[in-house]
């Protein structure tokens, strides 16, 4: 498969959508703070980001467009979850001696992240998913 140049339009895209993500991430880790326990926030942000995400094949209108996927996905989901805050507050739990809390918060956020992917794709219709299958997911 040979992929479009970039342009200018496409970085443009995934900078701002990357710049709303973050943004939306950092409201939501103010409203919950973490208080060095369960770090509720970041579970919630990437397991809604793993649904979202694998939400956006079945819009026909994100398919078909070449700059929504990279602002949607790319940029704004992209912005908005976050692996390495998952790691480091993974890590500073261990440190801090809570690696029970720790084992459960890396084992929740990738079953219920899991979870959430499959649920997404039985939320699309049959026909999209079809239609994404004969598009090969890359159109």
């Amino acid at each position: 498969m040979t992929r479009p140049p970039l342009s200018a339009t496409l970085v443009a895209a995934a900078s701002f959508g990357g710049a709303l993500g973050a943004v939306l991430r950092w409201g939501i880790s103010e409203a919950i703070p973490h208080d060095g326990g369960f770090p509720w926030a970041t579970f919630a942000i990437n397991v809604t980001g793993a649904f979202l995400l694998a939400l956006l094949p079945a819009l026909a209108v994100v398919r078909r467009h070449r700059v929504l996927p990279v602002f949607l996905g790319t940029g704004v989901l992209g912005g908005y979850t976050t692996l390495s805050t998952f790691s480091e507050e993974a890590r500073a739990l261990v440190a801090d001696g809570a690696a029970a809390t720790a084992a459960a918060y890396v084992v929740a956020t990738l079953a219920v992240g899991a979870c959430a992917v499959i649920v997404a794709g039985r939320l699309t219709m049959p026909v999209a998913r079809d239609q994404f299958a004969e598009e090969e997911g890359d159109e």
